[in-house]
């Protein structure tokens, strides 16, 4: 309370009126002052007891005479208001003290309806405070026994609604009315669960003494009876309500009906708070419910019931949706309470489908695009946004709101569709290996690894339980692929990498995951193990140190050594000499090995004759190390391989050794210096060798691998000698082959190994190489690239200005460029997100290109990342001058483009900057550049120039040559340059290229002809990058092609790439280093000479020998950006013959599937058929999982020839047996009858062969990461693959829509007609060649032929169902999953389309345009198709309409957030609706959008005022509807309203303190003038008038700002 209030309550308390009220009223309640302080706490008597008093006493006066008595004792006193406070002080304190007793109570009633009737009662005052007053009595009573049960003030902002249980799953749809009050008679009550109510931190006005509520003084300090307390409370609550229902009778304000709500709700969640006085032992159990408690609950309840009657609508009924009274635990045997709660159930469950999309528990993240949206998650802002743990999937909560978290993850219970749907995610993954950095975002430690300090992680999804069955789920299936005698050694060696990823990670319980395995493979597939796989798998993790402490420390080791060994099997493989069959055949051995060295305990159990097995294996190794010659392991036989193999696993650091003495048993040789260097320091250099090949390195155990990889960085970045190639090249390939479990942040992890490791020689270097020329795919796969960026960024911002260090600058500059280019999703241009870029001009200019192909062709994927946008573009121009061609504008997303299209070309102000210093350039030029120039003036011209001249030293120097560059000292030229910061060179070569083009412009002015101006342009510049090599040769393209408007660079780009000499450096380039697979190389790696590889230049001072890098290799960033320019300036010949030309060398491009893709997407409607062509040749073709029929397609000389159904059809089967994850639904564990019937709704007699594990191409094989650098993953290919298909086609975006919907449409008749053509019925169940396009409300002709849908002609569909291995409706439904995730790739020109063609079906639907249909059948359909969230393909009666709004939610669940503004063309080609049918399917297509834009405020805004838009056509003031519809009928949608406004100001899921935000309700309240004023009232709450709506009223911010 504050000081005001307590003040005023003072003044009340000793005001002069006050004595004088209270005598008055109690000679009507016949009370003498003794008996005030009795009454109170005095046992209310009952009818057998007689009141032996009463003849003693003065019977009071008769009611009627009371209004006189007040009227005249009111006449005495001036100050009427004060009066009236003190009157309602006295009368509260009257209600609390009577409550127990019957006439005074009734006595208090009359009174008070008799100062109404003179309007003498303030009930917004009086109501606040009698409700306050009364919290305050009840807590009293209970003697502080948890004073949680009845709350002393309620805060109208904190209160009143309990935060729903996600755990607990929606309840069937009760077919409820709503009635009036009910009251019948009532039986007994159980105990509900607890409040989520919390005191108020503003306690209303109380007028009451403590003294007037408190017992006596000898009843306070002992117990008061449970039995009298609750008759005192349920007395008190029914006179309350009585009096509340009075007050309901006269118009009350907003915060006065939002203050008796929430008392009422905490009331009845609190019910019963009776037990907390009651010892358990003999009260709790044998306690019945009271006559007195049953009359106040009904009272309570004919106050809700009031409250949100639709009439007066004083509270919206939204409110009692999320106010928890449906959770209480035990609901009462009492049918007024129950119908209150049925009809919430039903309300909320009808509300709550709006908020989930159709079939979203088909929705699963598919690892095939690497965009994992995350979920709105309160109290998250700024830069934290940017590193929340996204989470890839999500659980509907009973209100429908996504919902994820730890807590959540825990609660989900084994058997549930939730637990099916995140084993199905969790099984694709395993299969599909996503990065070690996704498994880290939604993966939760076990209990039993937890540190107490850990916090919670609220992206994580799967609980250890979860990926424990999930991981054996896998096993037996990999298993089974083994016993069918299909080679799957690659899927076994991929798993085991992942399963040593899981171990160490802690995720899962390696005891109880041993004993579910056993159980699995023992008990329920007994027979399926016959190799000995799981053993080489737990072989693999057994020195894992959580592993070592199970079989060590644990009081379970014991059992778990002996399951473990019960997994060993005797090998029978046909071929004994192939190298996995020695490795099978002794693993058992190795495992027992390590298990007899490990603990004394457990020896007994082993077995002896696998320890005796193990002499064969030092028996073989003595043999092999004994002796000068050492094994050749370039020519080792595969029992040799097998038996080295095994040997890692028993003896790992002698096999590390061997394997160190391989690379190092050429010797080392002494690096001549260069002839322009002279040292007297030696450098050694280890010679070259083979490096160690994959087949061999793939053998080893995960825990020589660690050990091989660890001893390599100490000689690679601490030894002595100057590592060889094939060392390095090992190295990578150990990197690629276990990406989870041997992945390191480099930069971070040699800083830690030794803090000094990069300031030595060569160190820095050899990094940025092996992370520039074999790493850059990994890092993206590991999601690292980022992080990455910002280290080398570092570097090159350390070197940027300092002199000399040009070698390290330029390739990290390189990298730089590379990592920036790799991006495909938004990123920060630094990561602490604030300040201008340390980027270089260069790095800068090639951000904003990314940026423009990020936004173009995949979108920005979050709405924070939308408003940081702005941002990021002001920190990169604030240390950028350039600005873009028009031409390339033109191309840019009108995102980035607005932001650009105002920059001025500074070009005009460089070249008159130029113009005022050319004198006195050209005098220092001539002086030092002239070939008789004084040398001791090179150190006077670095020493002494102004920086501002240093810059034009090149465009001096081009002036001097006058087309002859043998006229200048190319000597000094060169020394000066080198002394320069890597920057300045930057900067010269910038403002050359400026000088250079405005000159030829000047000279053609001067008549000269401007081929020979370009061949001379071409002569100097080779004279610069070839001749003397003085300047670095992609800096200078790059410089070029930015001057793109100048009609002279372009020409000036393809005149030196046709040039002799950069031909000639590609072509050694490609013969020196090897094929573009590097890691399937064998032979030995030829290092160039480092003068060679760089150049004069880059190499200068510098000694330290390249590895790979290359002056060829560091165009290949640069290559793509060139073909670009060419495009946007409509060179399209040159772009395709430097294609082909250049072809080669683009194989060695690290990420070139990506750019195929992304160069296909940003310019997609520009490209001509014969330039697709030449892009797509780019790519390995024959490596990459075309359809059999694109080359026909894209090669066809008709272009106007759209490829047929059938070509689509395969094309989305393809994704559904590759990307989509399988529907797996045989699980083991848990009751999963129901479960699987639910997810995919197939027949129930499916047989178990077809439901196990949906598709699985076992001749495909999984293939490891090193094949599938770029994009990452085979999911990822396949779905990017289909994107490049669709792009290429030469027909139009609209054409390939179209032919995909139509598929869509009519998917199940052509299944099923293709099913029965080939099998009859199948399954059993009887099916129909046609379907009704929709259902027709119960009408018998929606089956007739007329109504029918025809199956898609020219779908070749005779073995279309028995290729994917689903049921018909399984497939459907997955078909139709796959098109929307195809769709949401594509760039935005097919979105559009999209949604025109979706609503021109709509619209055509014959059930909407029937005008013989009657409102009620209409209704019934659209319910029918479209209101159950988890409707597929059942029973075989899809619609057309359910299968479109299926496709779009598939759709919209994987676009990202920017392009979700694009829906709504959907509501715009819908309108006008006139129809509630028409405004359901609007709201059942964009209203689940609604909780994905909780973040993005204005989209959101603009999404739901279109909504409310249509609701104005059919509900509007003038609007004229098909059929009149009471405004009822769309309770739901407006429940669905309120719900959605403040999920969305809340950020995330509705807490018991979320308000909406103003700028909505102004929003709604600017629609709701348009709206009948019988929905208007519905709405009424929603609007800032604080008068008329309890969020307005009970807002902060509108509370402060009223106006």
């Amino acid at each position: 309370m504050d000081p005001n209030q307590r003040s005023a309550s003072r003044a009340y308390q000793m005001h002069p009126a006050r004595p004088a009220i209270t005598d008055l009223f109690n000679l009507y309640l016949g009370r003498s002052a003794r008996q005030k302080s009795e009454d109170s706490t005095r046992e209310p008597p009952n009818k057998t007891q007689k009141r032996v008093t009463a003849l003693n006493r003065e019977l009071p006066p008769r009611n009627e005479q009371f209004l006189l008595d007040f009227e005249q004792l009111q006449s005495q006193f001036a100050e009427q208001d004060q009066l009236r406070a003190v009157t309602e002080s006295v009368l509260i304190s009257l209600v609390v003290q009577c409550s127990g007793h019957a006439p005074r109570a009734e006595f208090i009633l009359f009174a008070l309806r008799s100062l109404c009737s003179i309007g003498y009662i303030n009930w917004d005052s009086f109501l606040p405070s009698l409700l306050s007053s009364v919290s305050s009595a009840e807590m009293s009573v209970t003697q502080g026994s948890q004073a949680v049960a009845a709350v002393s003030s309620i805060n109208i902002s904190q209160t009143g609604m309990l935060t729903s249980s996600s755990s607990i799953p929606n309840s069937s749809n009760f077919q409820s009315s709503n009635p009036a009050s009910p009251l019948p008679s009532v039986h007994g009550i159980g105990s509900p669960a607890q409040s989520a109510t919390e005191p108020s931190s503003c306690v209303t006005l109380s007028p009451v003494k403590p003294s007037d509520i408190s017992c006596t003084g000898q009843q306070s300090s002992t117990r008061v009876s449970s039995s009298i307390r609750d008759n005192a409370i349920s007395s008190l609550r029914q006179l309350c309500c009585k009096i509340i229902l009075t007050g309901l009778e006269f118009s009350l304000k907003p915060v006065t009906h939002a203050d008796i709500f929430y008392h009422m709700m905490n009331w009845l969640v609190n019910w019963d708070q009776r037990q907390q006085g009651i010892d358990e032992s003999d009260g709790a159990k044998s306690w019945r419910p009271h006559k007195a408690l049953i009359e106040w609950l009904h009272s309570c309840l004919d106050v809700i019931w009031l409250l949100v009657e639709e009439d007066k609508c004083r509270v919206p009924f939204y409110e009692l949706l999320r106010s928890g009274l449906q959770f209480i635990e035990n609901i009462p045997d009492d049918e007024a309470l129950f119908t209150l709660i049925l009809e919430i159930h039903r309300r909320r469950d009808m509300m709550a489908i709006h908020m989930q999309m159709l079939d979203q528990h088909l929705h699963c993240p598919t690892f095939g695009t690497h965009r994992f949206l995350s979920q709105t998650t309160p109290n998250i802002t700024g830069e934290a946004v940017t590193n929340l743990r996204y989470s890839p999937i999500t659980y509907p909560s009973v209100l429908g709101e996504p919902l994820h978290g730890e807590d959540l993850a825990s609660s989900i219970q084994r058997g549930s569709l939730d637990w099916e749907r995140a084993l199905r995610c969790i099984k694709h993954a395993l299969r599909t290996t996503p990065s070690p950095d996704w498994w880290k975002r939604v993966l939760l430690v076990a209990p039993c690894y937890r540190h107490q300090t850990q916090g919670s992680n609220p992206g994580a999804v799967f609980t250890y339980e979860m990926i424990g069955e999930a991981t054996i789920e896998r096993i037996v299936e990999l298993l089974k692929l083994t016993n069918s005698e299909i080679n799957c050694w690659q899927e076994w060696l991929v798993f085991s990498d992942i399963f040593f990823f899981l171990l160490k990670s802690g995720c899962i319980d390696f005891v109880d995951f041993v004993d579910k395995l056993v159980s699995r493979l023992t008990m329920g597939d007994h027979h399926i193990l016959r190799t000995n796989h799981v053993t080489w798998l737990l072989a693999q993790i057994i020195r894992a140190e959580l592993v070592m402490n199970a079989l060590n420390s644990d009081s379970r080791k014991v059992e778990t050594t002996r399951k473990i060994l019960s997994f060993h099997r005797e090998d029978r493989s046909s071929d004994p000499n192939n190298p996995q069959s020695i490795l099978l055949d002794f693993i058992s051995s190795c495992q027992n090995l390590r298990i007899w060295s490990l603990n004394t305990s457990t020896r007994e159990y082993l077995n002896n004759e696998q320890l005796q097995k193990g002499k064969q294996i030092d028996e073989w190794w003595r043999q092999v190390s004994k002796g000068e010659r050492m094994m050749d392991y370039m020519n080792l036989d595969d029992r040799s391989i097998g038996m080295f193999w095994v040997v890692s696993y028993t003896m790992a650091q002698p096999a590390c050794d061997t394997v160190m003495n391989w690379l190092s048993s050429a010797g080392v040789s002494e690096l001549v210096p260069g002839s322009n260097l002279q040292s007297n320091e030696r450098l050694m250099v280890m010679r070259e060798t083979s490096p160690l090949p994959i087949s061999l390195l793939s053998g080893f155990s995960i825990n020589l691998c660690l050990k091989v990889a660890f001893q390599m960085e100490d000689s690679l970045f601490s030894g002595q000698v100057v590592p060889s190639i094939a060392m390095v090249e090992t190295y990578t390939r150990l990197l690629l082959i276990a990406p989870h479990s041997l992945f390191r942040s480099h930069f971070n992890h040699l800083a830690q190994r030794n803090p000094a490791i990069l300031s030595k020689p060569g160190v820095t270097l050899l990094v940025l190489e092996i992370l520039n020329y074999r790493l850059l795919p990994l890092y993206r796969y590991e999601g690292k690239s980022k992080a990455l960026m910002y280290d080398v960024t570092k570097i090159v911002s350390a070197l940027k200005g300092k002199r000399g260090d040009h070698r390290v600058f330029r390739l990290a500059e390189n990298l730089c460029m590379n990592l920036i280019l790799s991006l495909r999703d938004f990123f920060s241009v630094k990561r602490e997100g604030k300040g201008p870029t340390e980027f270089t001009e260069t790095l800068n200019r090639i951000t904003i290109i990314t940026l423009a192909i990020i936004i173009k062709t995949r979108g920005i994927a979050e709405a924070e990342h939308l408003l940081y946008l702005q941002t990021m573009l002001e920190q990169i121009m604030a240390t950028s001058q350039h600005s873009w061609s028009e031409k390339t504008l033109r191309y840019f997303p009108a995102l980035l483009r607005d932001s650009l299209i105002g920059r001025i070309d500074k070009r005009g102000l460089a070249i008159q900057a130029w113009q005022q210093a050319e004198a006195v350039v050209i005098n220092q030029c001539t002086q030092l550049l002239s070939p008789s120039a004084d040398p001791t003036y090179v150190m006077t011209y670095i020493g002494h120039s102004f920086p501002q001249h240093r810059q034009y030293l090149c465009a001096g120097a081009w002036i001097l040559m006058h087309g002859h560059p043998e006229n200048i000292n190319s000597a000094n030229l060169a020394r000066v340059l080198r002394e320069f910061s890597p920057e300045e060179v930057t900067a010269n070569i910038y403002t050359m290229v400026d000088v250079l083009l405005h000159h030829i412009h000047m000279e053609l002015q001067h008549g000269h002809s401007l081929q020979d101006l370009l061949l001379k342009a071409c002569a100097n510049l080779a004279f610069f990058i070839w001749t003397h090599e003085l300047l670095p040769l992609d800096i200078l393209l790059l410089a070029l092609i930015d001057r793109d408007d100048d009609p002279h660079a372009l020409r000036i780009v393809i005149s030196l790439l046709d040039r002799q000499e950069i031909q000639q450096r590609v072509k050694l380039f490609c013969m020196n280093h090897g094929p573009p697979e590097h890691w399937l190389y064998s032979g030995m790696f030829k290092r160039v000479e480092l003068q060679k590889a760089l150049g004069n230049h880059l190499s200068w001072k510098d000694r330290y020998p390249t590895f790979f890098d290359d002056i060829a290799a560091r165009l290949l960033p640069v290559f793509p950006l060139i073909i670009y320019r060419l495009i946007e300036n409509d060179a399209i010949d040159p772009a395709e013959r430097l294609l082909v030309m250049y072809s080669p060398f683009l194989a060695y491009h690290p990420l070139r599937f990506t750019f195929v893709r992304d160069t296909l997407a940003y310019f997609y409607g520009h490209l001509s058929g014969k330039l697709i062509v030449r892009i797509l040749n780019v790519l390995d073709l024959n490596k990459i999982p075309f359809s059999e029929s694109f080359p026909q397609h894209i090669g066809s000389t008709n272009p106007a020839m759209c490829p047929p159904p059938d070509y689509f059809a395969t094309l989305l089967l393809s994704l559904v047996n590759n990307v989509i994850p399988p529907l797996n639904s045989n699980s083991k564990s848990g009751s999963m009858g129901d479960a699987s019937n639910n997810l995919v709704r197939a027949p129930h007699n499916k047989s178990a062969a077809t439901s196990q594990s949906g598709p699985t191409n076992p001749s495909e094989g999984q293939k490891a990461f090193y094949q599938i650098q770029d994009p990452g993953t085979y999911t990822q290919l396949v779905l990017e693959t289909a994107v490049i298909e669709l792009l290429s086609l030469p027909v139009s975006a609209s054409q390939i829509v179209s032919s995909l919907i139509q598929i869509v449409v009519h998917i199940q008749p052509t299944l099923i007609q293709s099913s029965n053509g080939l099998h009859g019925a199948p399954n059993g169940v009887g099916q129909s060649s046609v379907l009704p396009t929709s259902p027709s409300g119960g009408s018998t002709d929606s089956m007739s032929a007329s109504r029918s849908t025809p199956s898609v002609a020219g779908i070749n569909s005779s073995n279309f169902v028995s290729r994917s291995g689903y049921t018909c409706q399984q497939l459907s439904c997955l078909l139709i999953q796959a098109c929307g995730l195809l769709l949401a790739q594509l760039p935005p020109d097919f979105h559009i389309q999209l949604y025109v063609e979706a609503v021109r079906l709509i619209k055509e639907s014959w059930w909407l345009t029937d005008g013989k249909r009657s409102l009620g059948e209409l209704d019934s359909a659209v319910g029918y198709a479209l209101l159950d969230p988890t409707w597929a393909a059942q029973d075989n009666t899809s619609t057309a309409i359910g299968n479109i709004v299926a496709l779009l939610h598939s759709f919209f669940s994987n676009l990202p957030q920017q392009w979700l503004e694009g829906t709504h063309v959907i509501i715009k080609h819908l309108r006008p609706v006139t129809s509630v049918a028409m405004l359901r399917i609007a709201f059942r297509i964009v209203g689940p959008l609604l909780p994905r834009l909780a973040n993005a405020h204005t989209l959101f805004n603009k999404t739901l005022s279109l909504l409310l838009n249509i609701m104005v056509d059919v509900f509007g003031r003038d609007s004229q509807p098909s059929a009149p519809v009471e405004a009822s009928e769309i309770a739901d949608l407006i429940d669905f309203l309120h719900h959605v406004v403040h999920y969305e100001g809340q950020g995330g899921p509705v807490q018991a303190n979320s308000k909406p935000r103003p700028e909505v309700l102004a929003l709604f309240g600017r629609a709701l003038e348009n709206l009948r004023p019988d929905v208007q009232h519905l709405l009424s709450h929603l609007k800032t008038d604080m008068n008329s709506s309890i969020y307005a009223a009970t807002h902060t911010k509108l509370a402060q700002n009223p106006s």
